[in-house]
């Protein structure tokens, strides 16, 4: 005969122990079913010796086990005390292969064939079981592996860390810790954002690079793994690294299969999608069956241990409880207008924000934690125009006003250009009407996107539109091009790659979305460098109007992300917009100009064509790719004298931000060390104090909060950010001309500075780079202060074409 319980609890994690100890504080019949011969078999998994947090620090523990942060095996040693000491009803090696029944009366089958009858079911199996595979080639073999025990056990080895999560982290830092174990560690993050990692994490990992002990490479994906070696896909293109051992911890899964099975239905059919739950834990579609932990949403150790303590409180009748996050949320909720209880207000942001439809009450409690609500007045702003930011709006009710041109509604989103490109505020954003947004901070917004993926199509799908309109223009509205967005599919390009290759067949349009692209055509044999798209530009049209084969190729120059629209779709709106398809035809002509041009030209000046893409070839390997401003040296006309420099440096408090020398030269053109003012700056990726910001005229400056970590200097590429310090101020040039006082025009020496520094105020070093003279009248100061114009400063788009060469420009 089956045994019987009230309450069956599978999987003893946090959430499953802390629930099976609440169930024994209250004298409830109770079993805790765990597959293994341990107890908490995630945290038993966690390599030896992790120091486990108790995150988030606000939120107070309710369970009947104690936790607090430190080493994995001390946490593991209380809750085994604990466990005998609150008489836990624990049945080890007991995996369960099926529940079936209902409310009541539910049985569920083990593995051994024994079967147990419970009135209800705790499930909180977690997902660390089904983690996400390598599926790329040789991603099966045997140096591949999905978990790390002790990384006191590899030595001499190149080991690749793939997954920048708190897991992943947490390998590669183990994995260096010891220098003498003489490991080389390389961990890969496909983004440049460390969204799903905890902030100590993130820290002690850059803390880990800074003393050299191990490298960390973003924007970067795995695409082939051999024996000894993995190839890479970088920023800058294919590289293939050393590589002796793989630590792969790209996330997991739900043992989907299992639970459906049991009755329960998911949002969607996302690989990441959780089950459709109500507020108090239950499974909205197989009731009596509640889902805790990990596989609720929740996946840190503390709100696990809550939810566990709180559904046992639940099924025991306890109507009167809140979540121990309730007074948190309460006080966000206070200043909004109509009372509404937490749960309410939650629902109604779930229900009014799109990008928040997917998640289950109990997401939506963890998602609000990290995020603000409120209201505004009409006519009230939310942010003006150039105003720094990167957070993400989210309109829960009425609406907003972009400039006095475009009324944004309930349910959408606003602020997505600086989450995506952290560049300033575009436009002056005011409450058209009374109005309640959600802001999302930048990390939580990424990290929702990370974890959600119906909110990463949503942000996509509007910022698509939102780009097609802006570019196209032509009167369009969002209802003329939602056929083609319905087509619209982000793809990533890698670096050298062809989204367009001449001669062959098709009429799909391109948007570059992030990045740049180089246009080639073939003449002579050889590929003839016509021009250079940065983002905003698309490419492919001449097919779509004439029907032609493809008539050039295109290229990714650097890493970048490209909107493919279907090319039918896209004629069948021009043939409904004759604005629209005259601008296309214009562009058409422009392309087709500088086709006709090159092959009039090829047999004139072969040579001067072969060299000109010689040199825009190697401008776009120089980082040009990237940049949006770009300062360049005519060695033919550069005479030496460095004006440019002491021009910079007696623009900026006596510091240069540009070094003339530095930098390489192909034939005449010379690229000296200057920032870029990349598309999307690498520099940006890990500063503190949100210090570095785009300007209106797209500079990327750092402000005067910077702390002096060096993370951008560290970040950047091209190595165009210095740390020093302010040195005194200098005596006017006047009076070094008239009287010698001072040490004259451009950056003083250190010795100059240091006898002249303020006694006893010793000054911390902050960064400092190019802002592109902003403010300052007539424009960047070295372009104006070379007496000969050997420098110039441009904007790749605008230099690099060959049609250049037909007005003599070349």
């Amino acid at each position: 005969m089956a045994e019987a319980y009230r309450i069956a609890i599978v999987g003893s994690g946090p959430a499953g122990l802390s629930a099976a100890a609440r169930a024994a504080q209250l004298g409830i019949p109770h079993v805790l079913l765990e597959k293994t011969d341990h107890l908490s078999d995630t945290i038993y998994k966690y390599q030896k010796g992790k120091h486990v947090m108790a995150t988030p620090s606000q939120l107070v523990l309710r369970s009947d086990l104690g936790f607090e942060a430190g080493k994995r095996e001390a946490i593991l040693g209380v809750w085994d005390t604990q466990t005998a000491e609150n008489k836990i009803n624990v049945r080890m090696n007991a995996e369960v292969k099926a529940i079936i029944g209902g409310k009541g009366d539910f049985s569920l089958t083990l593995v051994d064939g024994s079967t147990i009858s419970a009135e209800n079911v705790v499930m909180a199996i977690g997902t660390q079981g089904n983690p996400n595979l390598m599926r790329i080639p040789g991603g099966d073999l045997p140096h591949v592996q999905y978990q790390l025990d002790d990384p006191g056990e590899y030595v001499d080895e190149h080991i690749t860390v793939i997954g920048a999560g708190d897991a992943g982290i947490e390998n590669a830092v183990g994995l260096a810790q010891d220098p003498a174990q003489r490991n080389v560690v390389t961990i890969l993050n496909r983004s440049a954002d460390f969204s799903r990692a905890k902030d100590a994490n993130v820290k002690g990992l850059f803390g880990m690079r800074d003393s050299g002990r191990l490298s960390v490479m973003t924007d970067t994906s795995p695409q082939k793994v051999e024996p000894g070696f993995l190839t890479l896909d970088t920023r800058d293109g294919e590289t293939r690294i050393r590589c002796d051992r793989i630590i792969a911890r790209m996330g997991s899964a739900p043992p989907r299969k299992f639970i459906e099975s049991c009755g329960i239905e998911f949002t969607s059919e996302d690989r990441e999608a959780f089950p459709k739950l109500t507020a108090t834990f239950e499974s909205s579609t197989a009731p009596g069956i509640y889902i805790i932990g990990a596989l609720a949403g929740y996946p840190l150790i503390k709100h696990c241990m809550n939810q566990g303590y709180d559904v046992v409180e639940i099924i025991n009748g306890n109507t009167t409880l809140k979540p121990a996050d309730e007074p948190i949320l309460e006080a966000k909720f206070k200043a909004l207008p109509r009372k509404r209880s937490v749960d309410e207000w939650l629902e109604f942001l779930r229900t009014n924000v799109e990008i928040l439809s997917d998640l289950s009450p109990l997401q939506m409690r963890e998602f609000m934690l990290d995020s603000e609500v409120r209201a505004y007045r009409i006519g009230e702003t939310v942010f003006e125009k150039d105003d720094p930011g990167s957070s993400l709006f989210g309109i829960a009710s009425g609406s907003v006003d972009v400039a006095g041109r475009v009324r944004i509604g309930r349910g959408s989103i606003f602020g997505e250009v600086g989450l995506i490109s952290g560049r300033r505020r575009g436009a002056t954003i005011r409450a058209a009407e009374d109005s309640i947004l959600v802001e999302v901070s930048r990390t939580a917004a990424l990290k929702l996107m990370a974890s959600n993926p119906g909110a990463k199509r949503v942000v996509t799908r509007i910022s698509t539109e939102r780009q097609l309109l802006q570019m196209f223009g032509s009167g369009l509205t969002p209802d003329d091009l939602a056929e083609v967005t319905s087509t619209a599919k982000v793809e990533s390009v890698s670096a050298g790659k062809t989204i367009i290759n001449e001669g062959e067949d098709g009429c799909d349009i391109f948007v570059i979305r992030v990045g740049s692209m180089v246009v080639e055509k073939a003449i002579g044999g050889k590929p003839v460098f016509l021009s250079y798209l940065p983002a905003g530009s698309y490419v492919g049209e001449m097919a779509v109007i004439d029907g032609s084969k493809r008539t050039a190729t295109v290229r990714a120059a650097i890493k970048s992300e490209v909107i493919r629209l279907d090319g039918e779709s896209f004629r069948r709106l021009l043939e409904r917009k004759p604005d629209l398809l005259e601008k296309a035809k214009r562009d058409m002509a422009q392309r087709q100009n500088l086709n006709a041009f090159v092959e009039a030209k090829k047999d004139s000046f072969s040579s001067v064509v072969d060299m000109y893409s010689s040199v825009a070839n190697f401008l776009v390997e120089q980082g040009v790719g990237e940049a949006t401003d770009v300062l360049l040296i005519d060695e033919n006309l550069c005479v030496g004298c460095d004006n440019c420099e002491k021009a910079c440096a007696d623009s900026h408090d006596g510091l240069s931000r540009l070094d003339r020398e530095a930098g390489r030269t192909y034939a005449h053109l010379h690229v000296p060390t200057s920032c870029r003012h990349c598309e999307h700056p690498h520099c940006m990726a890990d500063c503190p104090p949100n210090a570095i910001h785009r300007g209106p005229d797209g500079e990327v400056f750092i402000n005067d909060t910077c702390i002096g970590c060096g993370n951008c200097q560290r970040n950047c590429p091209y190595g165009v950010i210095r740390m020093d310090k302010v040195p005194p101020k200098k005596p006017s040039l006047l009076s070094w001309f008239l009287f010698g006082k001072g040490p004259g025009p451009g950056e003083p020496s250190h010795e100059w500075a240091y006898k002249n520094a303020e006694p006893g105020v010793e000054k911390a070093k902050k960064a400092i780079k190019c802002d592109m003279c902003s403010g300052i009248e007539g424009g960047p100061a070295c372009v104006r202060a070379c007496p000969t114009g050997a420098a110039i400063r441009v904007a790749p788009e605008a230099f690099l074409t060959v049609a250049k060469l037909d007005r003599g420009e070349g």
